[in-house]
Order: structure tokens, then C-alpha cells, then sequence
């Protein structure tokens, strides 16, 4: 009885093997671990909100501001999707971006095929890599694939397609069909042999079975290899899939610190941040942000939600372990919430003292050795002290180089003490260029201070 409950055993999980090793090996594949592209480990990712770039909202007008953000120092551009919207079922005036109708082709509001080929063309002359967002949860209420492929879709018990959450101008689609999985892997290819993109940012990826990203993953690589961004905090897809994902719990803990109404403090913070890493697969990324597309039109801009806060908290993101990304109009201290389906233009481009203050951030993160992402940077090592629930003090060093971080995240000034070592010797405030002799024991309300050797 014994030796044939084994053979039941051992049939059951060969067949569950083979079945996941074929799951496993769509196409031919083998799952690989992700290898970052070397540009990565200093890059900056900049979100472009292309319908309200400009007042023309076109791929053209936007061309122009190519050099500003050279000068900005952003390395990534990843454009909001680029695609034709869904007129069913569309909300407000021009819908969402995320609302596809046809996944092989260009919005014709932004222009041509050309104008974008161009576009990417141009920005790739400048140095720049583009990677554009990509919808593979759902798709528009008239996409092109309902009308031949409905069966490639969620359909509810009398073979109605179905929307995800509350999101009524979408249809979910199916990941059981294999044949809609092919096709939706041939779209991402179309657009890295034919526009020559450098990779994806792919919405809720989360929401998309981790073997399809898997398999998408090996099949642009096999094509160029490419940047992969997962708005997702899901361990697994950093794995073969994705070089970085959403850092969304440091984005939501720093709203709460900041907020008078939440009791969060520092020092919660502070036991997220010791403890993030081990959550993940080694070497990957988590993208740190204070704002993007979704926050900045649902939830506030970041000087709502931050308030005096703003900087010091963007220092945070870029010192943190991870790769940093900047908002349309982030960068020129933007005041207002962009509505999400209604046009509504940024305004002035004008260099100002944001601008001057996200540049400066982001030559730090271009030469300092300790904020390489992934496990070529440096190390978090915290330093204790009285003030758990407003200051933050870490050091991250490599290759004989020192960066000290200190950010008073409350409203009150602070004498920093300590009963750990401090390092001795000579520093340089990274922004006014100052030489100091010590570490400084005083900050005022919301004071950032970086000190580098």
C-alpha cells in the first residue's frame, strides 16, 4: 500500500513538473536572471507626460526640449503610452493613455510614425536611451483584437468582456490563451525592430502571470537587449524579467512622515529601509520616485503631499540604494495636478532653481561610486542618535569614496549627537562646495545636508 501511494506521489509531481518546465519554456525558453546593461547602474529615468508637454502635445513640439534635459542630466525617457485610445467607453475628453486600441501603431494626436522614429532617433544621437509604457493587463474598450479575438479576453458567464478594478474603459485580457500571449510578445518586438525603442516600463505588471514576462523578457533580448521597469513590488518579476521595479512603500512612508495627520515616523522609515533589500533577488532595482503620472493627478502634487519637505525627500530617493526617477515638470518645481483624460499643459519650461537643485542631484548620481544601483553600490550604514522620529543619518562608501547623508524630516532644528564612530577627517558639502572639518551637529527644519570625500 505504502510502495503505491510512492508511485502515485512521484507520477503526480513529475506531471506537475512538466507541466510548469513546458508553462517554463514557452517558445522554446529557458528563464535567465536578469543581467543589468552597464549604462543602468547610474541612470536616471524621466517620465514624459507627452500630451501635456506642450500645447501642441506632439512628438514634434517636444523634440525641442531634447537638449533641456541633456543639460538636466536625465538618461532614460520613458514616454507614457504612445498608442491610439479607445473612444468606447472613453473617459473625459481624450481618454486615457491606458486605454489601447491598437498596439502596432502611434496615437495620431502626438503625429506620425516618422515624427516618433524621428524623435527617437534624435534622442538616441543625444545620448539618450527611450523606453515607452507598455498596457499588457488590459486594453481599450474597441481594440482592434476584440472584434477577430474575443476569446483572447476575460468574459464574464454570458461571454461579455470584463473590466479590471473600476477601470470601465478596458477589457481584461485572458493570460490561459496562448495565442493572445504570442501576439502580445510580437507587439513589444514590433516596436524594438521597428522604432528601435531600448526597452518598457510596463504598467501593473503585477496583474500579468510572471511566466509571460518571463518568456516577453527572453524574446526582445533576443532582438537587442533592452531596459525592463515593472510598476510592480513583486520579487519574482525581478528575477528573469525586470531590471527594476516600483518602489511604492517608500513612496507612501515618506507621504506619511510628512503628513500631521500620521502618526509614522523616522524611525518607521528607518525599519523599512534596513530591511528592503532582503526582500529582494540580488542585484535588482527598486525605482525611488516622490511623484509620477498616477500620484501627481490622483493623490497631490508632491508639494501638496510633502510640503516643506519636497527636496529633502528627493535627496533621499537619490541616495538611497536604487534608480531614481523625475516627473514631468519635477524638475521646474511643478504646482499643479495634471488632469489625467482632459488636456492640461505643464506651462513654463524656464530654468529655474529646482531645475539647478534636480541637475545637481543627478551629477552626484552619475560619479559617485557609492550610488551605483544594485549590489555595485554601497552599502546603507545608519547611525544612531536622540532623534529617531525626524533625522535620518546613513553613509554609503566604495571604492575609497564617502557619501554622508543627513535629512532632518520634521519641523523642528536639531543638534545631531551620537554614540557611534563618526568618520574623521576632512569632507566637502556636495552643494555649496564648502570644505568642513567635522561632521555638522546642527540642522534646521527640513535641512538636507550631503557630504562627500
Amino acid at each position: 500500500m505504502k510502495k503505491s501511494i510512492f508511485v502515485i506521489l512521484t507520477v503526480c509531481v513529475t506531471v506537475v513538473c512538466t507541466f510548469s518546465c513546458r508553462k517554463n519554456a514557452e517558445n522554446g525558453f529557458e528563464p535567465k536572471p536578469v543581467v543589468h546593461p552597464d549604462w543602468t547602474r547610474t541612470a536616471v529615468i524621466y517620465e514624459v507626460n507627452l500630451r501635456q508637454y506642450t500645447k501642441e502635445g506632439t512628438f514634434k513640439a517636444f523634440e525641442q526640449y531634447l537638449p533641456q534635459l541633456k543639460d538636466l542630466g536625465v538618461d532614460v525617457l520613458w514616454f507614457m503610452p504612445v498608442h491610439p485610445i479607445s473612444e468606447l467607453n472613453r473617459k473625459g475628453t481624450l481618454g486615457s493613455y491606458y486605454a489601447v486600441k491598437d498596439y502596432k501603431s502611434v496615437n495620431p494626436e502626438f503625429g506620425t510614425d516618422t515624427d516618433f522614429k524621428n524623435l527617437i532617433n534624435n534622442a538616441h544621437q543625444l545620448g539618450f536611451k527611450v523606453i515607452i509604457d507598455w498596457v499588457a493587463n488590459h486594453t481599450g474598450c474597441d481594440n482592434l483584437w476584440l472584434e477577430a479575438h474575443k476569446d483572447w479576453y476575460v468574459l464574464d458567464s454570458v461571454g461579455n468582456p470584463t473590466s479590471p478594478y473600476d477601470w470601465t474603459d478596458t477589457y481584461k485580457l485572458d493570460y490561459d490563451n496562448g495565442a493572445m500571449r504570442a501576439e502580445m510578445t510580437n507587439a513589444m518586438k514590433y516596436w524594438v525592430q521597428e522604432f528601435d525603442i531600448d526597452g518598457f516600463r510596463c504598467d501593473v505588471a503585477g496583474e500579468v502571470p510572471t511566466t509571460f514576462w518571463d518568456s516577453a523578457r527572453f524574446a526582445l533580448d533576443s532582438v537587442k537587449p533592452v531596459f525592463m521597469l515593472a510598476e510592480a513590488e513583486k520579487p519574482e518579476l525581478l528575477k528573469n524579467a525586470f531590471d527594476a521595479g516600483y518602489n511604492w512603500k517608500l513612496l507612501h512612508l515618506m507621504n506619511k512622515v510628512a503628513s500631521a495627520k500620521d502618526t509614522t515616523t523616522v524611525n518607521d522609515l528607518r525599519a523599512y529601509l534596513a530591511t528592503k533589500d532582503t526582500l529582494m533577488p540580488t542585484d535588482a532595482y527598486q525605482m525611488n520616485f516622490i511623484t509620477n503620472h498616477d500620484e501627481n493627478s490622483w493623490n497631490g502634487t508632491e508639494y501638496e503631499r510633502l510640503q516643506k519637505g519636497v527636496q529633502t525627500f528627493a535627496v533621499l530617493t537619490y541616495t538611497l540604494p536604487g534608480i531614481p526617477l523625475i516627473y514631468t515638470g519635477q524638475e521646474t518645481g511643478l504646482k499643479k495636478r495634471l488632469k489625467f483624460f482632459d488636456k492640461d499643459i505643464v506651462g513654463s519650461w524656464t530654468k529655474n532653481s529646482a531645475f539647478t537643485f534636480y541637475k545637481k542631484l543627478n551629477e552626484l548620481k552619475h560619479t559617485h561610486p557609492a550610488l551605483k544601483a544594485g549590489e555595485q553600490g554601497g552599502e546603507l550604514k545608519f547611525f544612531r542618535h536622540g532623534y529617531e522620529k525626524d533625522l535620518l543619518v546613513f553613509m554609503r562608501s566604495k571604492e575609497g569614496k564617502d557619501l554622508f547623508v543627513m535629512l532632518n524630516l520634521g519641523n523642528r532644528s536639531l543638534e545631531f549627537f551620537t554614540n557611534d564612530v563618526l568618520p574623521r577627517g576632512e569632507f566637502t558639502d556636495f552643494f555649496t562646495g564648502k570644505k568642513l572639518a567635522g561632521i555638522p551637529n546642527h540642522l534646521n527644519p527640513w535641512e538636507y545636508r550631503i557630504l562627500i570625500r
